[in-house]
């Protein structure tokens, strides 16, 4: 069972470098950004000003904030700080499904992420280079640094509730894993719960605890999700219909519809 690889083939990353070397000033980011940011603290220390919040990190650290969000990154004078930073975007726009299901921010010394230890000693020692396709390098670690980070928020079972909460229960992450790999097919409680090897009762109860929705509006919420993807890459609302479950564009309509207040066509316009 590979709990990722549908989520990043619908919903893929990527990274854009745009800091990487010794840091002694400021690097200050507002709530209109369009993409995540992903900041490596190797060397030195380091002030976060972030959600009315002053944190010093003092040690090899990784901060991972999924969505626009304020926050200011200061060197300490007397220290040697080495960063490096990237901008990352989802595929599927701000909202997709793996920016909302994670916190607004994380940091995490790098001593608590074994799994990263050596993809970040090739990014730092990247950086510390002037080699040909340099930034391109960088950018490929960054984003694999992305997948290694969200193996260790399953693996720790980091997340208390949401999606990621979900597939870190290797249970239930066998009829979440089912409805990301099969989105058109009518899932019922019965056979999402036998996937699971639980009875339907237990499946129900611990789905929504643990998700924290019902099994049914979570693929509702999935289909939309793939909707709302395919929407900005300009396919007709015909061929989505029939890819993620409907039998008709109307039927798709009513329940995107449902879930976001707005028919397809009027939620484009907005974006």
């Amino acid at each position: 069972m590979d709990r990722l690889s549908t989520l990043l083939a619908q919903f893929g990353m990527h990274a854009t470098t745009f800091y990487a070397g010794p840091f002694s000033g400021e690097l200050a980011f507002d709530a209109q950004e369009r993409s995540g940011k992903l900041h490596l603290v190797n060397t030195g220390k380091a002030r976060l000003h972030i959600a009315k919040q002053e944190i010093v990190i003092s040690q090899p650290s990784l901060l991972f904030i999924p969505r626009p969000c304020k926050h200011q990154l200061s060197a300490v004078a007397t220290d040697n700080t080495q960063l490096v930073s990237a901008a990352v975007s989802f595929d599927g726009g701000l909202d997709n499904p793996l920016t909302t299901a994670l916190p607004d921010y994380m940091l995490l010394p790098v001593s608590e992420l074994p799994i990263l230890s050596d993809s970040v000693l090739w990014l730092f020692s990247e950086a510390a280079e002037q080699n040909c396709g340099k930034n391109a390098v960088l950018n490929r670690l960054f984003e694999l640094v992305m997948i290694q980070l969200l193996r260790h928020v399953m693996a720790n079972s980091s997340m208390s509730s949401g999606m990621m909460a979900g597939l870190a229960d290797l249970r239930l992450a066998r009829a979440v894993t089912l409805m990301h790999d099969q989105p058109a097919k009518a899932w019922s409680v019965g056979e999402l719960a036998s996937a699971a090897s639980m009875s339907r009762a237990s499946f129900a109860a611990q789905f929504h605890k643990v998700v924290g929705k019902t099994p049914a509006d979570y693929l509702l919420s999935w289909r939309v999700s793939l909707t709302q993807k395919r929407l900005r890459e300009g396919r007709p609302i015909a061929l989505i219909a029939d890819e993620v479950g409907y039998e008709s564009p109307s039927a798709l309509a009513r329940a995107f519809r449902r879930k976001t207040g707005a028919s397809p066509r009027e939620w484009l316009q907005q974006q």
